[in-house]
């Protein structure tokens, strides 16, 4: 039984012309959040020829379920099952991918982005004639210890480092005309750099205030685990731009595992040639301590090239990083990437 609450499209898909906004949702674990959120999209983008495209990045909660109960209710709500879960940044990647509009909107699935600020983005992107606008949590509704201040320190490195003076990479919210991110590779947990190249293609890039609610369903994803992960993101973004992949993470935990102990151990050879009667201790540290740093240097350039090499692996084969096993509400030619898998279906386009 179809909900109420969500206005009805205009009219039958198949005789609509081509939505003029794409609304990208990724989509893990948020069974509880999927209809208000869809509900609050239609509201807020009213009579606008749009189509929401939902990635459900292998959830296990009854998100898939709860999307294709959508889908049946609204030939706009646009579905893609992967195989297993790839992470937020593969999700975007087959949501821009798979979506067919000029104008791009990606959401998180969480209802803490706001959908009714999506139209004043646009308006935003059209008088200023930007191509991007990127949404700032001004006023966040999380953990200050936990979420805020970690998300503070990355939004002020980041912008440091790259140049692309942003308040809040984490944002989800933003909206994109599509010739500045259809091309962009997405890769590892790239997505919250996309400004950053998106900027160094040409683009004109806007910053504006967005609502931030507190969650009420389902648990965060995020954490402080996600600190070193960003530093190493970071570290590819700088060294490579647009070559984007995950092998640095293993080589990169060794690296600033082995500089770390070259510091530390720095530490202890001031300390013992300052402060102790034992100089052979202090003259052992002395040498140990650049050798763990070389250590740590030698194993973190051997990251980059091991991201270099995997990225060469994905274009030269032009795979996408992910394996889509069913979908719904799509054309017969706009699911592209649906691989022969054993666990995999045809495209189920109810």
């Amino acid at each position: 039984m179809s909900d109420p609450r969500i206005p009805e499209p205009k009219a039958d898909p198949k005789g609509r012309e081509a939505p003029d906004l794409s609304v990208v949702a990724p989509v893990f674990n948020e069974a509880g959040n999927l209809r208000p959120l869809h509900t609050a999209i239609c509201t807020a983008l009213g009579d606008r020829n749009f189509e929401v495209v939902y990635v459900n990045d292998g959830s296990t909660d009854g998100s898939r379920e709860e999307l294709d109960s959508i889908a049946k209710e609204d030939p706009r709500a646009k579905v893609i099952h992967f195989i297993r879960n790839y992470g937020q940044t593969a999700a975007l990647s087959a949501g821009i991918h798979h979506s067919s509009a000029p104008l791009l909107a990606t959401i998180d699935a969480d209802m803490q982005n706001d959908p009714a600020d999506i139209p004043a983005m646009l308006k935003r992107l059209d008088e200023e004639n930007a191509d991007v606008v990127c949404g700032w949590r001004s006023e966040r509704k999380d953990n200050f210890i936990l979420r805020t201040l970690p998300s503070k320190v990355a939004n002020w490195l980041i912008s440091a480092l790259s140049k692309v003076h942003l308040h809040d990479y984490g944002c989800t919210l933003r909206v994109y005309k599509r010739e500045f991110i259809e091309e962009i590779p997405l890769y590892g947990e790239m997505h919250r750099f996309i400004p950053i190249y998106v900027v160094w293609a040409g683009a004109r890039l806007i910053e504006v205030p967005v609502r931030h609610h507190p969650r009420t369903r389902g648990q965060s994803k995020y954490g402080l685990i996600r600190i070193p992960k960003v530093l190493l993101d970071l570290t590819t973004v700088k060294f490579l731009r647009d070559f984007f992949v995950t092998p640095i993470y293993f080589f990169g935990w060794v690296g600033f595992l082995m500089v770390f102990c070259g510091l530390f151990t720095g530490l202890l050879a001031i300390f013992f040639w300052g402060w102790t009667n034992q100089p052979l201790m202090a003259a052992c540290l002395t040498i140990v301590s650049p050798l763990f740093a070389m250590v740590g240097v030698v194993e973190i350039t051997l990251g980059i090239v091991a991201e270099v090499l995997i990225r060469m692996h994905y274009e030269l084969q032009e795979r996408p990083p992910y394996r889509i096993q069913t979908s719904r509400n799509f054309a017969p030619n706009q699911i592209s990437s649906i691989e022969n898998h054993p666990n995999s279906k045809q495209s189920d386009r109810e």
